[in-house]
């Protein structure tokens, strides 16, 4: 089970300005380290506006990183938790925007839903956790809408996260936004 705790971090040793790119050092279990890439996009739905997506890996040699290689991290708590920080601190100076976290296949998506449902309580208190599954609309002559090229359109539905989903109906795609500040009156 992967523990979030935001107090315990690894420093990067590299962070753009606008914290769009970020890079660090995750030891391994079978020693010495794996440099991790952290980027998050703007995906450019209009189905999705103002959705930015957070990936991250290992580099993959031609400036970004692959997130289909499998490592073996001495603490994946303390990695993801970074990651988790790095997107809050992106969050709070972006506060309009969302974070869409995608799992590349099954093996992480199922990952990321036991991270976000094993931390529920701990997240909650700073962020709001949305499942978006993607659906075709059944048109009332039996079809389905289609694009211009005649394919299936797919559209994003978001929902608040459920915790209780079953693992064989995981999201395809996982939402974190900031929770409103509450003030004090």
């Amino acid at each position: 089970m992967i523990k979030i705790n935001l107090e315990d971090t690894i420093v990067p040793h590299y962070v753009s300005q606008d914290l769009t790119d970020f890079r660090f050092y995750s030891p391994q279990k079978k020693g010495g380290v794996a440099e991790l890439i952290v980027q998050i996009r703007n995906i450019n739905d209009p189905l999705l506006s103002n959705v930015y997506n957070l990936g991250f890996g290992p580099p993959d040699g031609a400036g970004s990183f692959s997130d289909t290689v499998s490592l073996n991290h001495s603490n994946p708590g303390k990695v993801f938790s970074t990651v988790i920080l790095v997107a809050i601190a992106f969050l709070e100076r972006n506060p309009s925007l969302a974070i869409g976290i995608d799992g590349s296949d099954d093996r992480r998506a199922y990952l990321y839903h036991r991270m976000f449902s094993s931390n529920r309580h701990p997240l909650e208190e700073t962020l709001i956790l949305t499942g978006v599954d993607w659906y075709v609309r059944l048109l009332r002559s039996g079809d389905v809408e289609r694009d211009l090229s005649g394919a299936a359109y797919f559209k994003p539905r978001p929902e608040a996260f459920d915790f209780q989903r079953k693992t064989n109906d995981l999201y395809r795609y996982y939402l974190i936004n900031l929770k409103p500040v509450q003030s004090l009156k």
